[in-house]
């Protein structure tokens, strides 16, 4: 039995990935550094206890927060936020959330970049500033 021809499927071009999908491929791949980690969890485990201790603290009067449940309530907050911006700080606080940092020596290297970019641009823009005095001085005077 013949098979009609058929034309062939033209390939198409692999997927591109977004920002977002290619910082957390990279962060699955190079875990945090352990510095960070136990900095981290260090940092946290004070936070945490003051929160909890405050919760327990705080849960007899939750009786106090059930008129801010209301559906009026719910509408004048939202108000608020939208007045205070707090959509933005949330919105920009996920966003750094995102940012795949660089590790110590890549930032130890654009650093050191910046620095001696800065100084000889200094020193540039000091004889431009140098030579241009004396040169307006002797046409001037």
């Amino acid at each position: 039995m013949a098979t009609p021809n058929k034309k062939p499927v033209p390939k198409t071009a692999p997927k591109a990935t977004s920002l977002r999908e290619h910082a957390a491929k990279s962060r699955d791949k190079a875990a945090q550094p352990r510095r960070l980690r136990q900095a981290s969890a260090t940092a946290k485990k004070p936070v945490n206890a003051l929160v909890r201790l405050i919760k327990t603290v705080l849960r007899p009067f939750s009786f106090v927060l059930l008129p801010f449940k209301t559906r009026t309530a719910r509408f004048v907050g939202r108000i608020i936020s939208k007045i205070f911006l707090l959509g933005y700080f949330v919105n920009s606080w996920k966003e750094l959330r995102e940012v795949d940092w660089p590790d110590r020596r890549t930032t130890l290297k654009l650093m050191l970049a910046v620095i001696i970019f800065s100084t000889i641009f200094g020193i540039f823009i000091t004889l431009v500033d140098y030579v241009l005095d004396k040169l307006f001085r002797s046409l001037l005077i």
